[in-house]
C-alpha cells in the first residue's frame, strides 16, 4: 500500500508545479480510494502533503518571475478567517456529503474556467490569456483606494479560505481561477502565485484541524509528500514551455475528470 504513495505523489507534484492546483483534488481521492484513509484523515493529511509541496515548489516560479510573493501572501492572509470558519463547519458534515459537495464544486469551477478561456479566445483570436502584467492588488497610494477591486479581493480571498478549510484542501483548484477570473493575472503568473496562497491556506487550515484529534499515518504522509516535492520541481518546468490557454484547458480537464471519478465512487459506496 505504501508503495503506491510514491507514483501518486509524483502525479500530484507535477500537477501542482505545472498547473498551480489539482494537488488536493487528486490527493484526497487517492488517499481515500487507493490508500484506504478515511475522508477526514485524508483531508487533513492532504494539507500536510500539499503545503510542504507548494512551499518548495514555489521556488522555481519565484526565480523565473512567475510568482508574486507579496500579492500571494496578502491573498492568503486575507483568507485566514474563512479558513478557520470552514474547518469548524466541516467537523459536523458526514463524509459522503463532504465528498459529493467537493465534486460538485469542482464542476462549477471547471465551468467558470471554460467560460474564461472561451472569452479570451474570442477577444484575442487565440486560446492564450493576456500576457500584459496585471496591476497591484491594492492601490499603492495610502490616500487612494480602488474600492471595487479591494472588495473583490476581500470576498474572493475569504471565499477561497472558506473552501480550503471546509474541504481540507490547499485551495489551488479555487485559487488559480480566482487569480485569473477576479484579479486578472495571466495564467502562468496565477499558477506561480497560487503556490504562495496554497502554502498559507494549508498551514492555516492544518492548525485548525490538528486540534480535532484526527489520526494521521505519518509514514504514508512522508512518502507521499517527498514524491510530490520531486514532482512539483519537474512540473514547474512545464509552465514556462506551454501556452497559457493550454494550461487553462489542462486544468479544466483535470477538474472534470476528478469530479466525475469522485461522484461515481461516492455514489456507488453503500450507505
Amino acid at each position: 500500500m505504501l508503495a503506491l504513495a510514491i507514483p501518486l505523489g509524483l502525479i500530484v507534484g507535477v500537477s501542482l508545479g505545472a498547473l498551480g492546483g489539482g494537488g488536493s483534488i487528486l490527493t484526497v481521492p487517492a488517499l481515500v480510494y487507493l490508500l484506504g484513509q478515511s475522508p477526514k484523515s485524508a483531508t487533513t493529511s492532504s494539507l500536510l502533503i500539499v503545503g510542504a509541496t507548494t512551499l518548495i515548489g514555489m521556488l522555481p516560479h519565484l526565480r523565473a518571475g512567475r510568482a508574486r510573493l507579496g500579492q500571494g501572501l496578502v491573498f492568503g492572509l486575507l483568507g485566514v478567517v474563512g479558513t478557520s470558519v470552514g474547518s469548524f463547519l466541516a467537523t459536523g458534515i458526514p463524509s459522503k456529503v463532504l465528498l459529493l459537495a467537493f465534486a460538485g464544486l469542482m464542476l462549477v469551477v471547471a465551468g467558470l474556467m471554460t467560460r474564461r478561456r472561451r472569452a479570451e479566445a474570442q477577444r484575442t483570436g487565440t486560446s492564450a490569456a493576456p500576457t500584459t502584467p496585471a496591476g497591484p492588488i491594492i492601490a499603492v497610494s495610502p490616500f487612494a483606494c480602488d474600492c471595487r477591486r479591494l472588495a473583490v479581493l476581500l470576498l474572493t480571498a475569504t471565499g477561497v479560505g472558506l473552501l480550503t478549510g471546509f474541504f481540507g484542501v490547499g485551495g489551488g483548484f479555487a485559487v488559480v481561477p480566482a487569480l485569473v477570473l477576479a484579479l486578472r493575472l495571466p495564467m502562468p503568473v496565477a499558477v506561480g502565485t497560487s503556490l504562495v496562497v496554497i502554502t498559507v491556506n494549508s498551514a492555516t487550515a492544518l492548525v485548525s484541524r490538528l486540534s480535532h484529534g484526527i489520526h494521521l499515518d505519518w509514514s504514508l504522509i512522508g512518502l507521499f509528500a517527498g514524491a510530490a516535492v520531486v514532482g512539483s520541481l519537474l512540473g514547474s518546468r512545464i509552465t514556462s514551455r506551454v501556452a497559457p490557454g493550454r494550461l487553462n484547458l489542462w486544468f479544466t480537464v483535470l477538474l472534470v475528470a476528478v469530479a466525475f471519478s469522485t461522484l461515481t465512487r461516492t455514489l456507488l459506496q453503500p450507505g
